[in-house]
């Protein structure tokens, strides 16, 4: 069992419940996975007492769409200023070159750097399975989160339609559907665990329309509702996959996604970007999900999310950092900086506020994963995930008059002081417990160097 914990003196406390002000000067008490507690000066002996005075604390920020091995294929000059559809023909040519090792590598990678940023809960979307990987991708990712400490929901996504059936990747990096269906089956019996306080999760999540078929769809909604678990994938991301849909299917992309039964609860699509009002109307209805992803909309010109129409229609909503390969950073922090500024662009400077941000990345988030009825919020109960910042600092000088607001709007290092997860202590004065942080930079660079080198690409500057 976790050891018990007091926060004690708590600079800013934002708890996350709704109508819940920032409070000043309580104590916050952990038992086991969970918030015992909280209130003034109490009493709990025999715990290790941490220090709050000049930290502010808030529920753990949670990731609701990311690629993590994509870590390995940052900053690439070939597609740096390529939009979405040529940015993925030219990396799939890296992709199917992934190992066994790239995997590990890259998922400890992005989870140590999403913890550093005080996210306590990721997902990943990995669905690159080139022909001939035997190995347990989706069980590495899962130990490798392990290791590191997040809470973490592991999708099984997948590809059925290469080039020479009309779809965008590679043959080389596609899967039989029958062998799909069946690796999602024995991936949800072997490692999907419901309650509410659990540490690993498995949804289902066919990579795009583009990349797989319409029987693959409708298979994997039904077979995900059978066992009772999430499903996800990318969904109005561009202009292009719009116009793929309406030659190929006669329709627009959600309305595809009716058809096959896509819509629900139970669903989260990544950016939706290209939404209409009616398209809008109808997730709302359904109560079918958005993970949104503004730095990587930024990067790629994909658009801009309506995310405060969203939010006025209370179409459940989370924040994503997305792949490290169009967004370059696993910095969930500063995904809320980019998101809080993004939509002030088109709406004004009131178009969205900074505890609507915290909101979508903390109990938005949970939510959208499945894990709302435990996370998201600090509250007696409530798992034990919580993020503490330093305000004691020069880049905060001067900001203080609100401290949640100046973590967004200020600062020069969305770094985190201590970071707790399920009741345990995983960053402590900003080092990962357990992750020699120069050993993984220099393992990434080394996996990352003769992934390039196969691909063809110059790496006359990599380490």
């Amino acid at each position: 069992m976790p050891e018990r914990l007091l926060l004690r003196n708590i600079y800013h406390l934002v708890t996350g419940v709704a109508g819940e002000p920032p409070r000043r000067g309580l104590d916050l008490l952990i038992e086991g996975a969970t918030v015992k507690t909280i209130g003034e000066s109490l009493a709990a002996p025999g715990a290790r007492v941490i220090d709050a005075s000049t930290k502010l604390v808030i529920p753990g920020l949670v990731n609701t769409h990311h690629h993590m091995y994509q870590t390995l294929q940052r900053n690439i000059p070939a597609v740096q200023n390529a939009k979405l559809f040529d940015w993925l023909v030219a990396l799939y040519e890296i992709w199917r070159f992934l190992t066994p090792e790239a995997i590990r590598v890259s998922t400890t990678l992005a989870c140590t750097e999403l913890l550093k940023t005080g996210c306590t809960c990721s997902v990943d979307h990995h669905y690159v399975f080139p022909q001939g990987t035997s190995e347990d991708l989706i069980g590495i990712q899962l130990d490798a989160a392990a290791s590191v400490g997040l809470r973490f929901c592991a999708t099984r996504g997948s590809m059925s339609r290469g080039r020479s059936q009309g779809g965008l990747p590679p043959d080389t990096v596609v899967q039989r559907e029958e062998t799909i269906l069946a690796a999602s089956e024995e991936l949800i019996g072997r490692y999907h665990d419901p309650a509410p306080l659990s540490m690993r999760r498995i949804a289902l999540a066919p990579c795009s329309p583009f990349s797989v078929t319409e029987e693959l769809m409708r298979e994997s909604a039904r077979l995900a509702r059978r066992h009772g678990v999430r499903l996800h994938t990318h969904l109005a991301e561009t202009k292009d996959e719009e116009s793929y849909c309406l030659e190929r299917h006669g329709c627009r992309p959600l309305g595809l996604m009716e058809r096959l039964e896509w819509l629900g609860a139970d669903v989260w699509y990544a950016h939706g970007i290209h939404f209409d009002d009616a398209e809008l109307a109808l997730l709302a209805q359904t109560r079918t999900g958005v993970a949104h992803c503004p730095s990587s909309n930024m990067r790629l010109g994909s658009g801009i999310a309506r995310v405060p129409e969203m939010l006025r229609r209370a179409i459940p909503l989370g924040l994503a950092v997305d792949g490290s390969a169009s967004n370059d950073s696993s910095d969930m922090l500063g995904e809320l900086r980019a998101c809080l500024m993004l939509h002030r662009v088109l709406g004004g400077a009131n178009a969205i506020t900074a505890p609507e941000v915290l909101g979508l990345a903390t109990r938005g988030g949970a939510a959208l994963l499945g894990w709302g009825e435990a996370v998201g919020t600090l509250a007696p109960g409530q798992a034990a995930d919580l993020a503490l910042f330093e305000m004691d600092r020069l880049d905060y000088a001067g900001a203080l008059s609100d401290p949640l607001a100046a973590v967004i709007f200020s600062g020069c290092s969305h770094l985190a002081h201590t970071v707790i997860v399920n009741g345990e202590v995983r960053l402590e004065a900003g080092v990962v417990k357990g992750v020699d942080e120069r050993a993984l930079a220099r393992d990434a660079n080394r996996v990352a160097r003769e992934l390039m080198e196969q691909a063809g690409h110059d790496t006359r500057f990599m380490l």
